[in-house]
């Protein structure tokens, strides 16, 4: 009997969802930092065994949203939720559960669907207080079974997998056994730029960006990827502080970013990147639905 599904990864911010959906199929799929609501659209892996398929699904952080592109990201994972066959919810072991913990606990309870609990960052905590956190997550809600990883250290990451199929209905091969992902390559590169400019930026500039690739062509005769991309942000101010001074930090991004694109794409590429305004658009639906944030 072969097995598929889809498994989405939910949490709140910065728990290490997009680390995990990498390292669970060995690549880099989804962007990732330190700042928290880096992932704002659904990220889907695809996992390929023998014996089945999983389709893991990084969704945006659950948060209380501040603006119009925030109520987009948690609708977005609330949405998942309802169309999955598997929720793993995603916690740091390090930390005790907060109300944001208890508040999806309690909204993934009325879901209908098996919930995994995942202990995640157990590298960086004591044997004991793994066991005090842990005793902690599971009186939130019945969960179907509940694991301890590291998704960074890639440590237990088998049993996890082996259980997510397990419990996968019977199904087909909904992907070729060779793909990882069904993203589309303007996107990739839309979001390994926007990658390199968050880590690159403080304060208010990481959350202000969208970035969009309006151009991707193979020269003629010649083995170069030409990538243009837009690189939007609200004020006029920030412009000036993402160029950085003598357009530092600017060639810095797009040298970093086109490194890894070239990995990632197998052949040379041409990046021209252009730093645009779009004032407020995190608050206005239609600028929303433009960058892609529907």
């Amino acid at each position: 009997m072969h097995k598929s599904g889809f498994a989405a990864l939910i949490g709140r911010p910065n728990v290490g969802k997009s680390t995990l959906l990498n390292s669970l199929v060995g690549e880099k799929i989804a962007i990732t930092s330190d700042r928290p609501q880096t992932t704002r659209n659904q990220i889907r892996a695809v996992l390929t065994r023998p014996e089945g398929q999983i389709i893991y699904i990084d969704t945006p952080g659950l948060h209380k949203p501040k603006h119009m592109l925030g109520s987009a990201m948690v609708h977005m994972a609330r949405t998942t939720m309802q169309e999955v066959d598997l929720i793993c919810f995603i916690v740091e072991a390090d930390k005790p559960p907060g109300r944001g913990d208890s508040y999806i606990a309690e909204f993934l309870g009325n879901t209908g669907s098996p919930v995994f609990l995942v202990l995640n960052k157990v590298d960086l905590v004591s044997p004991d207080l793994l066991a005090e956190h842990t005793s902690l997550y599971r009186e939130l809600c019945p969960f179907r079974n509940y694991f301890t990883l590291s998704a960074l250290k890639k440590i237990n990451l088998e049993s996890f997998t082996e259980s997510s199929l397990a419990i996968m209905p019977e199904g087909p091969l909904y992907y070729p056994p060779e793909m990882i992902t069904d993203q589309p390559e303007k996107f990739i590169a839309a979001e390994v730029i926007r990658e390199k400019i968050i880590n690159l930026t403080r304060q208010e500039i990481p959350f202000s960006i969208a970035v969009v690739v309006d151009e991707m062509s193979l020269r003629k005769n010649e083995d170069l990827l030409d990538i243009r991309a837009e690189i939007f942000v609200e004020r006029k101010s920030q412009v000036g502080i993402i160029v950085g001074k003598n357009g530092r930090l600017l060639k810095q991004a797009g040298t970093t970013a086109r490194q890894e694109l070239e990995a990632l794409f197998g052949r040379h590429i041409y990046l021209d990147l252009r730093v645009k305004v779009k004032r407020d658009w995190r608050n206005r639906e239609e600028e929303l639905r433009r960058l892609g944030y529907r």
